[in-house]
This record gives C-alpha cells, structure tokens and sequence, in this order.
C-alpha cells in the first residue's frame, strides 16, 4: 500500500506532486517489467481537474494510467474499509491535541496494520518536495 497523508486541505498541487511521485514508481517498473502501474480512484474532483488533465499524457508516457470508480461505490475502492478499522480499532477513545497529533497517529496506525497483515506499505512525504 502506498500513501499521502497532508495536514490541512488537500488540493490540486498536492495531488499532482504524490502523482507525480507514482509516475516515477510506475515508469521505473515499466522498464524493468513492461507492465503499466494502474491507480484506482474515485471522484473527488482534485482527481478530475484541469490542472490534473494537463497531466495525464504525461503520466500515462511512465506507464502510470488511470481507473475511475463508479460514482456512490466506495466498496470498490479497497482503501475503503481500511477506514473504518482504523478508527475503530486503532484511534477510538484517543483524543489529540491538534491535527499533527491525529496525523502521527494515523501513521502509526497505517505502518501497525501493514505489519500485521504483512504487506508493504510506504508513505509519500510532502515536506520532502521541493
């Protein structure tokens, strides 16, 4: 699993920077497999722009396309479930000081869940781009 997580709001900028990031992923294993990288997403309208359409040739020349799932089907978007978990069994009855507390301890929780079901996971870091 592969993941941003950003404090405060979450616009077409941010989106394009962590997209980006998986373009890189994604044309590095083209040329090592040949098989594209496929993203699932749904309809927030960040992943629909026009900034983010200027993009998308872009992407797609790194092996990274695009599938969008219908409108009002979350249980097709598998990250979908993982929320609730993690709130009911990994944040209920905590209360945090402030949204950097919250934040850490969604990490926390993402890296405590990918151990446990033994699976990868890494997380975009926006404050690491430029």
């Amino acid at each position: 699993m592969e993941y941003g997580l950003k404090l405060g709001s979450f616009k077409t900028e941010s989106y394009i920077k962590m997209i980006d990031w998986q373009a890189e992923k994604a044309e590095k294993t083209l040329r090592e497999t040949g098989q594209i990288t496929i993203i699932v997403l749904d309809n927030y309208s960040v992943h629909k722009s026009k900034e983010v359409k200027k993009n998308l040739k872009r992407w797609k020349r790194k092996g990274l396309e695009f599938f969008f799932i219908s409108a009002y089907s979350p249980e097709l978007n598998l990250i979908e479930p993982e929320w609730p978990q993690l709130k009911t069994h990994e944040l209920s009855g905590r209360m945090f000081e402030d949204e950097y507390d919250l934040a850490m301890a969604v990490i926390d929780s993402v890296e405590k869940r990918s151990q446990n079901n033994n699976c990868l996971c890494e997380r975009f870091r926006f404050d690491e781009i430029g």
